[in-house]
């Protein structure tokens, strides 16, 4: 669909004041108020530009930063990229995020806009994690993402990107929040590539409020999670220590006024300081996905896909039962099942494409459902 070419006209200037940096959404309110439109400021002298509210030495930046500017071509390249603009102006623009107290004033975004608008959650958690914070994470949002909730989070390592796979997994529809630019070439982490892409394919979305090129700086990612809160109705924290980013998240949502959940961990981890502590602070703990979907006044949960013991073979039905929701070394199935390494593994890996065992790595399975 082509793009009203007023409506265009001001998303190349949005996307040239964007691509000028130190102006986030506080000072472009101001910039916005000053000047009659964009136009104005693109061509607006350094005293017209501290005239409208923007400190000395910032406005020297911008003056500087937007001589270098190229506005057709900067177009052109996001084009290319296939990444589109959403301005805060476009009735399309998230609901829920409008509601925050400084939401961007442009959106990045590859994927479908439109799911932005529908209830969701944002999960998150710590990038290193335990197996009790696998098994939660894949349990809990599997549940919630097969009964409709889109599900939010950063698309970093750990319980990020455990939450968009489990997601996925579920047939459900997931949103990434990123801290640099969409763009296929820019990905952070790249090791995250495939699953972005995946969840692009899969009829979700990735979405930053950075353009192609910005480099992935430390303090991107605390303004990111703003964006990952802002979208949802609520947020849920599954393991994080003290003082971690995922509490930062849990910050911006009680700011912005929305639920905050926790998973409860036990007392001897340090990925469950945190976690615990908001608990006791008064965010809603949470041991089943029912509980998130009770508060949102979601009755009923959709069926999630499993697969009945009676489709297994004698020797998968007798390796299920030594296992179990705690992970459990191969060595230990095979002196318990009397099976040889060979055999097992092969029997292991049916069960994990039935969808019944989960690997944690190092040998080490549980039992999924």
């Amino acid at each position: 669909m082509s793009i009203p070419e007023q409506e265009q006209t001001e998303l190349r200037y949005l996307l040239g004041i964007a691509h000028i940096g130190n102006i986030g959404p506080i000072r472009f309110q101001r910039i916005k108020k000053y000047f009659s439109n964009l136009a104005d400021f693109w061509q607006a002298n350094l005293i017209d530009i501290i005239n409208s509210g923007i400190e000395e030495a910032v406005a020297h930046k911008i003056i500087i930063n937007r001589n270098q500017i190229d506005l057709e071509k900067v177009w052109q390249t996001h084009q290319d990229a296939n990444i589109k603009l959403l301005s805060i102006n476009n009735p399309n623009y998230p609901a829920q995020l409008k509601q925050i107290f400084d939401p961007p004033f442009l959106l990045f975004y590859r994927g479908d806009i439109n799911i932005l608008n529908k209830t969701a959650l944002a999960v998150v958690g710590a990038r290193k994690y335990t197996s009790y914070g696998q098994q939660a994470t894949h349990s809990v949002v599997s549940k919630l993402a097969s009964s409709g909730l889109v599900i939010i989070s950063g698309l970093a390592l750990g319980i990020d990107a455990i939450a968009h796979q489990a997601t996925l997994e579920a047939s459900g529809l997931t949103v990434g929040v990123l801290g640099a630019s969409v763009a296929q070439k820019e990905i952070y982490p790249q090791s995250n590539y495939h699953l972005s892409e995946k969840i692009i394919a899969n009829g979700g979305c990735l979405i930053s409020e950075y353009p192609i090129g910005t480099i992935p700086l430390k303090p991107n990612f605390p303004r990111r999670n703003r964006i990952v809160s802002g979208l949802a109705k609520g947020v849920l924290v599954i393991e994080a220590q003290q003082d971690s980013g995922s509490l930062i998240t849990a910050k911006c949502a009680l700011e912005q006024n929305r639920d905050v959940f926790a998973i409860p961990g036990t007392i001897f981890s340090p990925y469950s300081l945190g976690t615990n502590d908001l608990i006791k602070k008064g965010a809603k703990l949470v041991s089943d996905a029912q509980d998130i979907l009770e508060e949102f006044d979601i009755q009923e949960i959709a069926t999630y896909p499993t697969t009945k013991t009676s489709t297994l073979s004698e020797a998968e039905s007798t390796v299920t039962k030594f296992l179990s929701k705690e992970k459990t070394h191969i060595n230990l199935i095979a002196q318990k099942s009397n099976l040889a390494i060979a055999n097992l593994l092969s029997i292991l890996t049916i069960l994990e494409l039935k969808g019944i065992v989960k690997d944690l790595g190092g040998k080490n399975y549980i039992l999924c459902k």
